[in-house]
């Protein structure tokens, strides 16, 4: 294993792994499990590399250590998302030291999670290990979520916390948003526009499908509200709208593209459900066909409760209250589990995406410190 946290950092930022929803640009992460697997393996944790997709070269890793029935996960995705090459000043594959800063795709969304993962536990006696301790490392995370589903279909054992070490300021995170993208497709009969009879307009009974949504959001919004949210309401985006072909032609078809951001308190299934029903019932007398598609399969609202005992040791020890974030996370993944969860990491969500991706070398020490703690405390009988 290499011996110093910026090697770690090099060969992970050097070790491509981009996940992309274009089979052309997409790439295995093989390599950074492999590497991760041969890292942990030489500190005593047994090491099981789970396939994911093997036609797609997707994997994950479960390194564990110690026995127990209350353990402690520390959690992350190797996977980034693609990058444009012409807007970097620094090679996106190459760890950059400058301006008190480390650079390169991944450093903050979330590669360097794993390197101060190590350096944290490089450091503790793990043979006093009296719970588990958990390293997991994922596949897909910018994508589909496939890694984290499966592992939630495999199950975690005895495990009672986890951290997702994601981009946060150092501050803890207990709850985030939903997400569902879907697709409304209604398809009429096209017909010369000189007399309506001659067909059955698509568009208009999409207009009346979004004024129905339009109210559906209201109602939404009344109902499931949380201040700590920056946008405290379910939000309701019409993205994307395509119909009809030509002026002079009664529209055939039409489809609607929506984006739901639910706050905790309703699922992404009773949404589906609720979407499902109401456009049925608006549309069971009309002449379209109605084909609602999930553009992917969604990711619920996670809320960890703010009396759980992994919230209240991160708080006091970051000083922070726990915030609501607008982004999405594995977190579900792990709540549904019986997991309680945190998002707590080092590095700005800010930066997570964007060209010159950094992580400021001021948050390195309180993060491995704060690693140090949280294992200390939930790993070990009695605190150090």
């Amino acid at each position: 294993m290499p011996d110093t946290l910026p090697n770690l950092l090099s060969r992970l930022i050097s070790t491509p792994s981009v996940s992309c929803t274009d089979p052309a640009i997409d790439q295995s992460n093989r390599a950074v499990i492999d590497m991760l697997s041969e890292w942990f393996d030489a500190l005593g944790f047994a090491c099981e590399i789970q396939t994911v997709d093997d036609a797609g070269g997707k994997y994950n890793l479960i390194a564990s250590r110690g026995k127990g029935d209350a353990g402690l996960v520390l959690a992350g995705h190797t996977d980034t998302v693609p990058f444009d090459a012409g807007r970097w000043q620094h090679d996106p594959f190459k760890l950059t030291e400058a301006d008190n800063r480390f650079y390169g795709l991944g450093i903050a969304d979330m590669k360097s999670f794993f390197a101060l993962v190590l350096e944290a536990i490089r450091e503790l006696d793990l043979n006093k290990l009296q719970q588990p301790l958990i390293v997991l490392a994922t596949s897909d995370e910018e994508t589909s979520m496939d890694g984290a589903k499966a592992i939630a279909r495999r199950g975690l054992g005895n495990v009672r916390y986890a951290v997702i070490g994601e981009p946060t300021g150092l501050k803890p995170v207990r709850m985030h948003k939903g997400i569902m993208m879907q697709s409304i497709r209604l398809t009429g009969q096209s017909g010369h526009s000189s007399n309506p009879a001659y067909g059955v307009n698509a568009m208009e009974a999409m207009h009346r499908v979004m004024s129905n949504l339009l109210q559906w959001r209201q109602q939404l919004q009344q109902q499931h509200h949380n201040p700590l949210f920056e946008v405290p309401v379910t939000t309701l985006n019409f993205g994307h709208i395509h119909g009809g072909d030509n002026p002079n032609r009664i529209c055939g078809q039409c489809e609607l593209q929506i984006d739901i951001r639910p706050v905790p308190g309703i699922s992404i299934a009773e949404l589906t459900q609720q979407l499902q029903q109401r456009l049925q019932a608006l549309l069971e007398k009309d002449a379209v066909k109605l084909e609602i598609t999930p553009l992917f399969d969604g990711i619920d609202a996670m809320e960890t409760p703010a009396s759980s005992e992994l919230v209240k040791f991160v708080e006091k020890h970051t000083a922070s209250e726990s915030q609501a974030v607008a982004f999405g996370t594995e977190a579900p993944f792990y709540n549904a589990m019986g997991i309680d969860t945190i998002v707590l990491g080092p590095g700005n969500i800010a930066q997570a995406h964007q060209p010159d991706e950094y992580l400021e070398l001021a948050t390195i020490n309180p993060y491995v410190d704060t690693l140090q703690r949280l294992i200390k405390r939930f790993c070990y009988p009695d605190p150090f």
